[in-house]
């Protein structure tokens, strides 16, 4: 097995996981458990940063996120799920990185803006959520990570890590934190099923890795395709299309999928036939997951029980980190 470490830090508890997840790295995750040493964090203490007044919402889904982990395949004796609210050391590794970036320099970051104006936060901007970049960067670092699977909007994120990584070993003129590399997936980004460019919960256009098979077809039935596509011999454009971006992701018959593309395209193919082939994909996606998560969900005991391991595992692999990081910076006084 390689050595490599892989945190993830994407995945904030305030839902459950979505297809937009599965395919942006949760299946990546899934295959680099049996050839890396993997780390997933469950960004609580992130979450926090803009959901002030709704913390119940945020500590409650906690295990939520852990269960879809383990539905849809990540075993914890190969990869170590933790809390990030847990693990008090990066907390401390974040105001040491704080001191190495601007105000401005993280107004410039792109993935921080499009969330700002997502948020309509404007210039009242919660301070943790402006920063979060720089947490990010301690989660990262704090296990020396060199691999992140993320999406392509996180890419900016990587970024700002390995700049704060250079900018800090450069401090204290020693290699102490390393540089990390994202790991994009064939599908960088699953699209809303309204058409829009981010699947996501609050937006309400996402399908839940434990949705009900009648869930699962009434989203299919209400995806965005072609509004100009009105009868079935008219033809139809693929680009923007939300059913061809699902069929990309998740037919496992590439060939037939630019079949179907070529002839939506010409004509003579109905949204329905579409759908339908999609549905069916779909169902059998969800259906082996939405049954590993009931049966994990029966005992929420040992769900935490292993929350708790990993989190110790996780805690003192930073305090490693944390305590090299302190050593550098002269801050050993009694050691």
């Amino acid at each position: 097995m390689s050595q490599q470490a892989i945190i993830l830090t994407g995945d904030r508890t305030t839902g459950p996981l979505h297809l937009g997840h599965y395919v942006g790295s949760l299946r990546a995750r899934v295959e680099l458990q049996h050839r890396a040493t993997q780390f997933l964090l469950l960004a609580d203490t992130q979450a926090m940063t803009d959901n002030v007044g709704r913390h119940q919402k945020v500590t409650d889904n906690v295990i939520e996120v852990a269960l879809d982990y383990l539905a849809a395949g990540i075993d914890p004796a190969k990869s170590t799920i933790f809390i990030q609210s847990q693990v008090p050391e990066l907390c401390e590794l974040s105001m040491y990185l704080l001191n190495l970036v601007t105000v401005s320099r993280l107004e410039r970051n792109p993935t921080i803006k499009q969330e700002i104006q997502l948020r309509g936060f404007e210039r009242d901007i919660p301070a943790g959520f402006l920063t979060y970049p720089v947490a990010q960067a301690a989660d990262i670092t704090a296990f020396r990570a060199t691999r992140v699977p993320v999406g392509d909007d996180q890419l900016p994120m990587i970024e700002q890590t390995n700049e704060l990584v250079r900018r800090f070993n450069h401090t204290v003129g020693q290699e102490v934190l390393v540089e990390c590399e994202a790991v994009l997936s064939a599908v960088t980004r699953l699209p809303g099923i309204d058409g829009r460019a981010k699947m996501s919960k609050s937006l309400g256009n996402s399908i839940a890795l434990g949705a009900t098979p009648d869930e699962i077809s009434k989203a299919v039935k209400a995806m965005y395709t072609d509004p100009g596509h009105l009868r079935v011999d008219d033809p139809g454009q693929v680009e923007g299309n939300v059913v061809f971006a699902f069929l990309d992701a998740f037919d496992p018959d590439p060939a037939a999928v630019a079949e179907l593309k070529a002839h939506y395209q010409r004509g003579g193919l109905g949204d329905s036939v579409l759908k339908r082939r999609l549905d069916v994909l779909l169902q059998e996606t969800l259906a082996p997951i939405r049954a590993a998560r009931e049966q994990y969900s029966a005992d929420r005991g040992e769900v935490l029980a292993m929350l708790r391991r990993g989190t110790e595992k996780a805690r003192a692999v930073a305090a490693c980190t944390v305590a090299d990081v302190k050593r550098a910076l002269g801050l050993n006084y009694f050691s």
